[in-house]
């Protein structure tokens, strides 16, 4: 007789997601589900500072009702498994729950976690606030330079310093022992080692991550935690005992997740990229006409006339030429097969 046995730990499952990656500790969890795939983040606006008048109404200046920077994204990564467990081949099968769990705990650990990783830090990287690139390799006399550039933008742009993360590969990591600046922990907690947490550097935790993980020709990532967040919603598994066609156990999965840059906060997402083997879109141009142009060659572009940043807009339009409309600002930035996004380019069409 088929049997069919939930594993209901779906909470723990999803906080050995949290507790095991290397990215996602280190990432807001600020947001609301509004749907079964839909995410709402929200930030509140500022508004500017008045001259104070002693005379009249409104001497602190005409009042501005409180708005928030509202985000919502749809989560892309549906992503499962089954596996198969035959009573020939299984040595637990008296305890098919524990056996379930087991292999769980190993599917976690060897294919969804790092799938995980992988997938958020290559978003993080394409979809960063800033990048810069250099075509001169990183070495143990310049990395100190370059990481501080970018720890430099940071409070420039008044990102918060408490809770930044930098992400390294181990090659950089390598380069990085050797400077003077780096202070190696000396005691950490077995739970602080498996999120990859090997020091601190210029007051940002930094994280050290396997290759199988790393995006491509970065050199390295600077995340202010409130940058940018990876909801999961969906973590279950369940085991079918004996079910039609199978003399034992299949065990099945379902992880839905996903990666962002909040909009609002992009500039705390700083990426150093290698452009001796990768190329970073070059800016756009915008004529006073509207048209929309880049020395980088085939590229495309996305544009916004409503103020929100192209990057991460769900009212962008794909396209080179804008309708040309007086008093519209127009924000666009170029993307290619192969490259990194470019910079935000901003035109007041008067």
């Amino acid at each position: 007789m088929s049997e069919t046995y939930n594993i209901k730990y779906n909470r723990d499952m999803h906080r050995s997601y949290i507790e095991t990656s290397l990215v996602a500790p280190h990432l807001t969890d600020e947001y609301d589900f509004t749907g079964a795939k839909t995410v709402r983040v929200s930030a509140p606006l500022t508004v500017p500072m008045n001259d104070y008048t002693r005379t009249g109404a409104n001497r602190y200046g005409t009042p501005t009702e409180l708005k928030d920077a509202v985000q919502e994204m749809t989560l892309t990564q549906d992503k499962s498994f089954a596996l198969t467990i035959d009573k020939g081949n299984s040595q637990d099968k008296n305890d098919t729950e524990a056996f379930a769990k087991k292999m769980l705990s190993l599917q976690l650990a060897e294919r969804a976690i790092p799938e995980f990783d992988k997938y958020a830090l290559d978003v993080l990287s394409k979809k960063a606030g800033t990048i810069v690139g250099s075509s001169t390799a990183l070495s143990k006399t310049n990395i100190v330079d370059r990481i501080t550039d970018g720890t430099v933008f940071l409070d420039d742009a008044e990102i918060a310093q408490n809770g930044r993360t930098l992400f390294v590969n181990a090659a950089t990591y390598k380069l990085l022992k050797l400077a003077d600046e780096f202070t190696n922990v000396d005691k950490i907690a077995n739970m602080t080692l498996t999120k990859g947490v090997v020091g601190k550097f210029d007051n940002m935790t930094v994280v050290k991550v396997p290759k199988g993980r790393w995006p491509e020709n970065v050199n390295f990532i600077i995340v202010q935690k409130a940058a940018a967040t990876a909801p999961t919603t969906i973590h279950d598994a369940k085991v079918h005992k004996d079910p039609p066609g199978i003399s034992g156990n299949l065990l099945e999965g379902r992880n839905y997740y996903d990666c962002f840059v909040i909009a609002s906060r992009a500039k705390g997402v700083y990426v150093d990229v290698n452009t001796a083997k990768a190329q970073i879109c070059a800016a756009p141009t915008i004529s006073t006409s509207g048209a929309i142009s880049s020395t980088t060659s085939s590229c495309q572009f996305k544009y916004t006339i409503d103020g929100s940043d192209p990057r991460y807009s769900t009212t962008a339009v794909i396209g080179s030429q804008t309708s040309p409309t007086s008093n519209v600002t127009v924000k666009a930035y170029a993307y290619k097969e192969g490259h990194f996004d470019s910079a935000v380019a901003v035109k007041v069409l008067e």
